[in-house]
Formats: C-alpha cells, sequence, structure tokens
C-alpha cells in the first residue's frame, strides 16, 4: 500500500513524515539518553535513516534549520537523496529571522515557527511576533506554519493569522512561558489530559495539522499511540515521527505498517 499524501499550502507531502529529534539528541527522557542518541546518530546513520524513509515512501522530513541538520541534508541531497524537508526555527539563534533566512537558502521545502518559542511568545502577550514569524516565512515564498504544545496558542492563531499548516503536539511535557526550550535537568511530564485536549482543538482547526509527539518521546505503546492517532486524524492532517533505530533498527517500517492497519483514517474501509 502507498501511503497517501497531503497538502500544506502548496507543498504535497507524505501523511507519514519522519521527524529528527533523536538525530539532535533531543530524547524527551533524560540527559544521558540525549548523549546517546547524539553518538549513535553519526552523519552516515542520519543520511541511512532517511533513505530508509524514501525507500518505503515517506518522502518528507521535519528537522531544525541548524548548522547540523542543514550540512547533512545537503550531503545527502549531493548523494542523490530527494527527501523534502520541512524546517523548523532554532531558539538558540539569535532572532527568528536568522533560523528563516538559513532554512530558505538552505533547501527547506517549507517552515515553521519552533513551538517553545510560539507558546513563550503567547504567554508574554506578544503575539505580533508569532505573526511577524509567519509573515517572514511567506516573504521567502515558503508554506508557513507555526507549532505549539499549548492549545490555546492555536485557537488564536486560527482567528488572527493565515497559515498553511500547523504543528501540535500531543503532550505540553513543560511549561513555557519563560524560555521556549526545555532544560535538560528538568522533569518533563506527559499527561493524556495534555493529548485530550489538543485533538478536540485540531478537529475544530481550519489548516491542515502535522501531529506530534504523539508517541509521548516513547512512553507509548506504538499499536495504541497510532490507533489514537487514526482515531482524530483528519483526511487533511499529516503525523511526525521520530524514530532511533539502535533501539529498532525496522522502527520506522513498524509504524508505517501499523498506519496502514488502521487504513490512515478512522471510518475508512478497514
Amino acid at each position: 500500500m502507498s501511503v497517501p499524501r497531503v497538502k500544506l499550502g502548496k507543498l504535497s507531502v507524505s501523511k507519514l513524515i519522519i521527524g529528527g529529534n533523536p538525530f539532535t539528541g533531543y530524547s524527551h527522557q533524560s540527559p544521558e539518553r540525549n548523549r546517546e542518541m547524539v553518538h549513535y546518530y553519526t552523519t552516515a546513520r542520519i543520511k541511512a535513516t532517511l533513505a530508509q524513509a524514501e525507500s518505503l515512501g515517506i518522502d518528507t522530513f521535519i528537522g531544525r534549520a541548524d548548522r547540523h541538520i542543514r550540512r547533512v541534508l545537503l550531503e545527502y541531497w549531493d548523494e542523490g537523496g530527494r527527501i523534502r524537508w520541512i524546517a523548523q526555527t532554532c531558539p538558540e539563534y539569535a532572532t527568528v529571522a536568522y533560523s528563516i533566512a538559513a532554512a530558505a537558502q538552505s533547501g527547506a521545502a517549507a517552515c515553521y515557527l519552533h513551538g517553545g518559542q510560539a507558546d513563550l511568545f503567547f504567554a508574554q502577550g506578544q503575539t505580533e511576533r508569532i505573526a511577524e514569524a509567519v509573515a517572514r516565512i511567506r516573504d521567502t515564498g515558503l508554506p508557513a506554519g507555526i507549532a505549539g504544545h499549548n492549545p490555546r496558542v492555536f485557537e488564536w492563531a486560527d482567528e488572527h493569522i493565515e497559515v498553511d499548516f500547523y504543528m501540535c503536539s500531543y503532550y505540553n511535557p513543560s511549561p513555557r512561558d519563560e524560555h521556549a526550550e526545555h532544560r535538560e535537568r528538568e522533569a518533563e511530564r506527559f499527561d493524556h489530559r495534555d493529548r485530550e485536549a489538543m485533538t478536540a482543538v485540531i478537529a475544530n482547526l481550519s489548516k491542515p495539522v502535522i501531529h506530534y509527539k504523539v508517541m509521548a518521546a516513547g512512553r507509548n505503546d506504538p499499536r495504541d499511540a497510532l490507533a489514537y492517532v487514526v482515531a482524530h486524524m483528519r483526511p487533511q492532517d499529516a503525523v511526525c515521527i521520530g524514530v532511533y533505530t539502535k533501539d529498532k533498527p525496522d522502527m520506522l517500517a513498524e509504524n508505517l505498517g501499523l498506519l496502514q492497519e488502521y487504513r490512515w483514517q478512522a471510518g475508512q474501509e478497514r
């Protein structure tokens, strides 16, 4: 069975998208696990994982617009890889504008405002900065989106700004009211009530949604997690899943197999 496709503005992408957090050591489990991922995911292994995704019909990757990921993608594309890149802005850079320019100049097919940044701007009453980021992305000619962990961000955005897509996290594991990035030593909370609150908002959003953090950073059983995704994913939506192939080399194929088994959308023939 082929992988279905959805549109993010003018961009056609696979309905399953491979996520890049493990490539950069963002495990959302522990500092030790973060370092393990960084050591494991060499450039060669990242490229092999992207190639595996393409071989399965997954033609879209979500990853940070940092120097590391940009360099890996350049090498991958130079060697014949064709995966599309949806770029995420980087909170550690001095300005959002720099992230967006770096993404556009480095071959991104779309770009979105980092979820922690959107949450922070919203919490601090600086929603104009969210709107400015989206406008700046659109000025590059790329489809523009915003991510977030707080459902209220998307309720506000759907009323006040024009985007091409949303990135909605199922979980809100740490407060982003004072800083955009998760602090490595801070405990994170994965509460299913957050997932229920977010999917209730997703149901009424006017734009396509990429569902992410659906596995609660490895805490959820994949079969149960993806059954929940399928029950709440609209025809226009996609799902982003990161994989750690050291734990299971065929993890990506197994996730794809489950989505195919569930027929991608509740209500379709099983």
